[in-house]
């Protein structure tokens, strides 16, 4: 590991100003794309977190741990029971995958519905807050659309092993400045 971190600080020093700079501009630009991408997708969704993963398996056999979603959040579109929902409940900050199995549409035009997952035995009335026995249209942050298998797992083992997303990270930002146009 040492010869390859002398290597790196070697072909840093072995650069000049310009070309650091380009390589510091390059990342930069790589960075800043991926958050446009991000919101874009924001945009085009409706939803403010458009890909999700699935972090547990209550919704097995539909979709497993690592499992990764692609939402949308289309306000004019009702919610209908069967529908996969990805929500947040006050007090938590991780959003839940889970199914709606039963809505209530009142004459007014509000709806409420309650949600469980599908490897589950009960309802989701015992995650909501206390009190709360029904989710709104404001708990929804987007409905499922698409899934790619097991994708997310590469979340999943970066949350569990930080040091390793920071090894993985590390590497990335040193291929990314160190890397020379040709």
């Amino acid at each position: 590991m040492k010869a390859v971190d002398m290597d790196l600080f070697g072909d840093l020093r072995r650069m000049n100003k310009r070309q650091l700079y380009y390589q510091v501009l390059n990342f930069a630009m790589i960075v800043s794309s991926a958050l446009m991408i991000w919101k874009g997708l924001i945009v085009v969704t409706g939803s403010e977190s458009p890909i999700v993963v699935v972090l547990s398996g209550s919704m097995e056999p539909a979709f497993h741990r690592g499992d990764l979603l692609f939402l949308t959040n289309f306000q004019e579109d009702p919610i209908r029971a069967g529908e996969i929902v990805v929500f947040k409940v006050e007090g938590r900050d991780i959003p839940i995958v889970h199914r709606v199995i039963k809505v209530h549409e009142k004459e007014n035009g509000d709806i409420k519905f309650l949600t469980k997952g599908d490897n589950n035995e009960v309802d989701d009335r015992g995650l909501y807050k206390e009190g709360q026995n029904w989710l709104e249209k404001k708990d929804v942050v987007g409905r499922a659309r698409g899934f790619l298998p097991y994708v997310g797992m590469v979340t999943i083992v970066m949350n569990d092993y930080p040091k390793f997303k920071y090894a993985v990270l590390a590497i990335m930002g040193a291929f990314v400045l160190l890397k020379r146009e040709s």
